[in-house]
Protein backbone atom coordinates (compact mmCIF):
# COMPACT_ATOMS: atom_id res chain seq x y z
CA UNK A 1 0.00 0.00 0.00
CA UNK A 2 1.48 3.28 -1.24
CA UNK A 3 0.20 6.43 -1.15
CA UNK A 4 1.32 10.36 -1.64
CA UNK A 5 0.47 12.79 1.58
CA UNK A 6 -2.19 14.68 -0.85
CA UNK A 7 -3.99 11.00 -1.23
CA UNK A 8 -3.68 10.54 2.29
CA UNK A 9 -4.94 14.27 2.89
CA UNK A 10 -7.97 13.17 1.07
CA UNK A 11 -8.99 9.80 2.15
CA UNK A 12 -8.87 11.55 5.74
CA UNK A 13 -11.44 14.55 4.64
CA UNK A 14 -13.58 11.07 3.43
CA UNK A 15 -13.24 8.60 6.41
CA UNK A 16 -14.59 11.47 8.80
CA UNK A 17 -17.81 10.43 7.59
CA UNK A 18 -17.27 6.46 7.76
CA UNK A 19 -17.42 4.41 10.69
CA UNK A 20 -14.52 2.95 11.95
CA UNK A 21 -15.48 -0.43 11.29
CA UNK A 22 -15.50 0.79 7.48
CA UNK A 23 -12.50 2.54 8.16
CA UNK A 24 -10.82 -0.86 8.93
CA UNK A 25 -12.33 -3.11 6.35
CA UNK A 26 -11.06 -0.62 3.83
CA UNK A 27 -7.34 -0.64 5.32
CA UNK A 28 -7.49 -4.38 5.48
CA UNK A 29 -8.74 -4.75 1.70
CA UNK A 30 -5.29 -2.47 0.53
CA UNK A 31 -3.15 -4.27 3.05
CA UNK A 32 -0.71 -7.05 2.79
CA UNK A 33 0.31 -7.06 6.29
CA UNK A 34 -1.34 -5.59 8.76
CA UNK A 35 -1.16 -5.75 12.20
CA UNK A 36 -3.38 -3.65 15.48
CA UNK A 37 -0.70 -3.12 18.73
CA UNK A 38 -2.39 -3.07 21.95
CA UNK A 39 -1.71 -2.72 25.86
CA UNK A 40 -4.80 -3.35 26.75
CA UNK A 41 -5.53 0.36 28.48
CA UNK A 42 -8.35 1.91 28.44
CA UNK A 43 -10.56 1.85 25.48
CA UNK A 44 -8.64 -0.18 23.69
CA UNK A 45 -10.92 -3.46 23.23
CA UNK A 46 -12.74 -0.94 20.66
CA UNK A 47 -10.06 -0.63 18.23
CA UNK A 48 -9.22 -4.82 18.97
CA UNK A 49 -13.39 -5.41 18.45
CA UNK A 50 -13.41 -3.60 14.74
CA UNK A 51 -9.98 -5.08 13.89
CA UNK A 52 -11.15 -8.54 14.81
CA UNK A 53 -14.39 -8.12 13.24
CA UNK A 54 -13.06 -6.78 9.78
CA UNK A 55 -9.86 -10.20 9.84
CA UNK A 56 -10.80 -12.41 11.90
CA UNK A 57 -6.61 -13.51 12.19
CA UNK A 58 -5.12 -9.91 12.26
CA UNK A 59 -2.44 -10.61 14.63
CA UNK A 60 -2.65 -8.47 17.73
CA UNK A 61 0.14 -7.31 18.75
CA UNK A 62 1.03 -6.92 22.75
CA UNK A 63 4.17 -5.32 24.04
CA UNK A 64 3.46 -6.80 28.31
CA UNK A 65 6.00 -4.60 30.02
CA UNK A 66 5.25 -7.11 32.59
CA UNK A 67 3.99 -3.97 34.92
CA UNK A 68 0.43 -4.16 34.12
CA UNK A 69 -1.91 -3.42 37.00
CA UNK A 70 -3.55 -7.19 37.75
CA UNK A 71 -7.06 -6.22 36.91
CA UNK A 72 -5.28 -5.06 33.29
CA UNK A 73 -4.11 -8.74 32.97
CA UNK A 74 -7.77 -10.25 33.96
CA UNK A 75 -9.03 -7.82 31.59
CA UNK A 76 -6.46 -8.83 28.76
CA UNK A 77 -7.16 -12.35 29.54
CA UNK A 78 -11.30 -11.85 29.34
CA UNK A 79 -10.90 -9.65 25.97
CA UNK A 80 -8.63 -12.25 24.20
CA UNK A 81 -11.40 -14.92 25.17
CA UNK A 82 -14.15 -13.13 24.05
CA UNK A 83 -13.26 -11.66 20.44
CA UNK A 84 -10.71 -14.63 20.09
CA UNK A 85 -7.44 -12.67 19.60
CA UNK A 86 -4.55 -13.68 17.38
CA UNK A 87 -2.34 -12.28 20.17
CA UNK A 88 1.34 -11.82 19.81
CA UNK A 89 2.92 -11.63 22.76
CA UNK A 90 6.34 -9.67 23.22
CA UNK A 91 8.20 -9.55 26.61
CA UNK A 92 11.16 -7.61 27.97
CA UNK A 93 14.51 -9.35 27.28
CA UNK A 94 14.94 -9.20 31.64
CA UNK A 95 12.29 -10.17 33.86
CA UNK A 96 10.48 -7.77 35.78
CA UNK A 97 11.84 -9.16 39.07
CA UNK A 98 15.31 -8.78 37.99
CA UNK A 99 15.02 -5.46 37.02
CA UNK A 100 13.25 -4.32 39.95
CA UNK A 101 16.53 -5.48 41.98
CA UNK A 102 19.39 -3.77 39.65
CA UNK A 103 16.98 -0.35 38.37
CA UNK A 104 13.28 -0.73 40.05
CA UNK A 105 10.98 2.11 38.19
CA UNK A 106 12.91 5.06 37.66
CA UNK A 107 10.99 8.00 38.18
CA UNK A 108 10.37 10.63 35.11
CA UNK A 109 13.04 12.77 35.72
CA UNK A 110 15.36 9.95 36.17
CA UNK A 111 18.33 9.64 33.48
CA UNK A 112 17.93 5.67 34.52
CA UNK A 113 13.98 6.10 32.96
CA UNK A 114 15.12 6.47 29.37
CA UNK A 115 16.78 2.93 29.81
CA UNK A 116 14.13 1.94 31.38
CA UNK A 117 11.47 2.72 28.58
CA UNK A 118 13.79 1.26 25.80
CA UNK A 119 13.91 -2.19 28.07
CA UNK A 120 10.17 -2.90 28.85
CA UNK A 121 8.80 -1.12 25.82
CA UNK A 122 11.04 -0.18 22.91
CA UNK A 123 12.65 -2.94 22.48
CA UNK A 124 10.10 -5.20 22.32
CA UNK A 125 7.85 -2.80 20.19
CA UNK A 126 11.30 -2.47 17.47
CA UNK A 127 11.34 -6.56 17.88
CA UNK A 128 7.95 -7.14 16.97
CA UNK A 129 7.37 -4.76 14.23
CA UNK A 130 10.56 -6.11 12.95
CA UNK A 131 9.46 -9.49 12.80
CA UNK A 132 6.16 -8.28 11.61
CA UNK A 133 6.87 -5.42 9.11
CA UNK A 134 3.38 -4.36 8.66
CA UNK A 135 2.68 -2.07 5.77
CA UNK A 136 -0.81 -0.98 7.79
CA UNK A 137 -0.85 -0.51 11.68
CA UNK A 138 -3.74 -0.21 13.35
CA UNK A 139 -3.80 2.03 16.82
CA UNK A 140 -6.18 3.40 18.85
CA UNK A 141 -4.96 6.87 19.08
CA UNK A 142 -7.01 9.99 19.83
CA UNK A 143 -7.43 13.34 19.01
CA UNK A 144 -6.60 15.69 22.33
CA UNK A 145 -4.30 12.85 24.16
CA UNK A 146 -1.03 14.27 23.41
CA UNK A 147 0.64 16.97 21.10
CA UNK A 148 2.04 14.95 18.96
CA UNK A 149 -0.93 12.87 18.30
CA UNK A 150 -3.20 16.11 17.71
CA UNK A 151 -1.04 16.50 15.04
CA UNK A 152 -1.76 13.52 13.50
CA UNK A 153 -5.28 11.87 11.99
CA UNK A 154 -7.36 8.74 10.97
CA UNK A 155 -4.69 8.18 8.39
CA UNK A 156 -0.56 9.16 9.22
CA UNK A 157 2.59 8.00 7.31
CA UNK A 158 5.20 7.12 9.28
CA UNK A 159 8.99 7.68 8.34
CA UNK A 160 9.39 4.03 7.52
CA UNK A 161 6.75 3.89 5.00
CA UNK A 162 3.94 2.21 7.94
CA UNK A 163 0.52 3.43 7.12
CA UNK A 164 -0.90 4.16 10.67
CA UNK A 165 -4.84 3.85 10.84
CA UNK A 166 -6.66 5.22 14.39
CA UNK A 167 -10.14 4.66 13.42
CA UNK A 168 -11.27 6.43 16.40
CA UNK A 169 -9.17 9.24 16.30
CA UNK A 170 -11.95 11.56 16.27
CA UNK A 171 -13.95 10.03 18.91
CA UNK A 172 -13.96 11.29 22.83
CA UNK A 173 -14.34 9.35 25.64
CA UNK A 174 -17.87 9.79 25.88
CA UNK A 175 -18.44 8.96 22.12
CA UNK A 176 -16.27 5.53 23.24
CA UNK A 177 -18.37 4.72 26.38
CA UNK A 178 -21.63 4.53 23.94
CA UNK A 179 -19.28 2.12 21.81
CA UNK A 180 -18.24 -0.29 24.08
CA UNK A 181 -22.23 0.05 25.79
CA UNK A 182 -24.01 -0.75 22.29
CA UNK A 183 -21.27 -3.29 21.23
CA UNK A 184 -21.30 -4.96 25.17
CA UNK A 185 -18.01 -4.43 25.43
CA UNK A 186 -15.85 -4.25 28.50
CA UNK A 187 -13.53 -1.98 29.64
CA UNK A 188 -10.61 -0.99 31.79
CA UNK A 189 -9.72 1.62 33.78
CA UNK A 190 -7.17 0.25 36.61
CA UNK A 191 -4.66 0.78 33.79
CA UNK A 192 -1.18 1.94 34.63
CA UNK A 193 2.07 2.61 32.02
CA UNK A 194 5.41 3.45 34.24
CA UNK A 195 6.87 4.39 30.94
CA UNK A 196 4.44 7.39 30.90
CA UNK A 197 3.18 7.98 34.42
CA UNK A 198 1.30 11.23 33.03
CA UNK A 199 -1.40 10.39 30.34
CA UNK A 200 -0.32 13.52 28.16
CA UNK A 201 3.47 11.59 27.85
CA UNK A 202 4.62 9.66 25.17
CA UNK A 203 7.08 7.20 25.35
CA UNK A 204 7.99 7.15 21.88
CA UNK A 205 6.54 4.22 20.15
CA UNK A 206 4.32 6.65 18.31
CA UNK A 207 7.34 9.40 17.15
CA UNK A 208 8.40 7.62 14.16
Amino acid sequence: MSFTEKEIEKLNQEFKEKTPLEIVQWAIENAERPVVTTNFRPYEVSILNVCAAAKKDIPVIWCDSGYNTPNTYRHAESVIELLELNIKLYVPKQTSSHRDVVMGIPGIEDPQHKVFTEQVKLEPFKRAMKEHAPDVWFTNLRKGQTALRDSLDILSLGSDGVLKVSPFYYYSDAELDVYLDENNLPNEFKYFDPTKVLDNRECGIHTN
